[in-house]
């Protein structure tokens, strides 16, 4: 009988070990808690980060959502589908970003936090920040809006705008000898005028078309459809949208023509300036000078600026947003990333050129559209 009782039990194990070994199944829980723990020093303001795991999806051959690297990208940015698990790893990037560096939301610019907060800023841009904090020009310059946008797009926005501003004086001039040759002298304050209003306008090519990162608060409801349209365009038709961001073709060609108006407005005031100060000078050469008074005239102000507006809301437009969209952001950017000494130079010699050829296309315009003749 005890041999019985074995026998069962050791047929009973048998039994029980044959069958598949299965372990209760739990309920995947919706949310999951990612501790602070990048940082060896404590954050002034620990915090939790609590997040919605995204919903698992079948991929679809040609579905995007995490941003717009191309220039058709028709679609707008939103909130749901992919666009909306982009925006929760933007968030979910960005605070653990804030955790490596050892920062709170809250120190950082109101603007800033709240674009974090909305999903808007992955983490490379938060890395950006705080690198550019280190230095006090940088740490001091964003503090401005405007500076803070293209400096967190571009850390090299302020060795452009040293580079367009250097090197316009010498090629614009060196664009008027080329042109002009012989009729230089003659020709002086054409020159002198075309310099000035160069320089002027020069700081603003470098602004206006440069690529950002968008700050901005979402419009007021009441604000009309146009107004909702150009606030929603980038500053650069050609510009990298980040993860979560897109824009359609109608908003990058949108951003050329605010952009064009605002040069257009530019251009215009540079010229009264030029040529009201080129004026000016020769007036003063009159007084003391009675054979020159005989062959100088004014320099007509009112046709030479709109010409000139005319001229920066096309030509410049056009040449400086391929130059900052495409060749640099597209083509140089992503391949001296790591090499910023040679990215630089890049940037020189291609600003230098798109200077040099814009100054030989203003002076064949200005005499195109006879506002600056031939003198014999």
């Amino acid at each position: 009988m005890a041999g019985a009782t074995v026998a069962s039990s050791n047929f009973s194990r048998r039994c029980i070990s044959d069958l598949p070994c299965r372990r209760p199944s739990r309920p995947r829980p919706a949310f999951s808690i990612i501790r602070s723990q990048f940082s060896a020093a404590p954050l002034s303001n620990p915090r939790l980060i609590l997040y919605r795991r995204p919903r698992e999806r079948p991929l679809v051959a040609g579905s995007g959502g995490n941003g717009d690297d191309g220039i058709g990208n028709t679609g707008g940015g939103g909130g749901g589908g992919e666009d909306g698990d982009s925006n929760r790893r933007n968030k979910t990037e960005a605070f653990l970003a804030l955790a490596e560096i050892g920062r709170s939301l809250e120190s950082l610019p109101s603007d800033l936090a709240a674009a974090i907060d909305a999903g808007r800023i992955p983490g490379s841009i938060v890395h950006r920040f705080a690198e550019l904090e280190k230095s006090p020009v940088f740490r001091w310059l964003l503090q401005f809006g405007g500076f803070k946008e293209r400096l967190l797009a571009d850390d090299l926005f302020l060795t452009k705008v040293a580079i367009e501003c250097g090197v316009g004086i010498f090629t614009k001039t060196a664009a008027e000898w080329e042109r002009r040759r012989e009729k230089f002298v003659k020709e002086l304050d054409f020159v002198f005028a075309d310099v000035v209003m160069a320089l002027i306008a020069d700081f603003m090519l470098v602004w206006l078309p440069a690529p950002t990162v968008s700050l901005r608060p979402p419009l007021a409801f009441t604000a009309g459809p146009i107004s909702k349209f150009f606030y929603s365009c980038p500053d650069n038709a050609f510009q990298v949208a980040l993860a979560g961001t897109s824009y359609s073709l109608l908003q990058r060609v949108g951003a050329i023509v605010r952009n064009g108006s605002k040069l257009f407005v530019v251009g215009t005031g540079a010229s009264l300036i030029g040529t009201g100060i080129t004026n000016a000078l020769i007036n003063m050469r009159k007084a003391f000078d009675k054979d020159f008074a005989g062959e100088a005239e004014d320099v007509p102000i009112i046709s030479t600026s709109v010409a000139y507006g005319v001229y920066m809301a096309v030509s410049s437009n056009l040449r400086y947003q391929i130059l900052a969209g495409v060749i640099e952001q597209r083509i140089l950017e992503p391949m001296l990333h790591s090499q910023k000494l040679l990215l630089s130079a890049s940037c020189f010699v291609v600003r230098t050129g798109n200077t040099f050829l814009g100054s030989l296309m203003w002076v064949d315009y200005a005499r195109w559209t006879g506002i600056q003749k031939i003198r014999d």
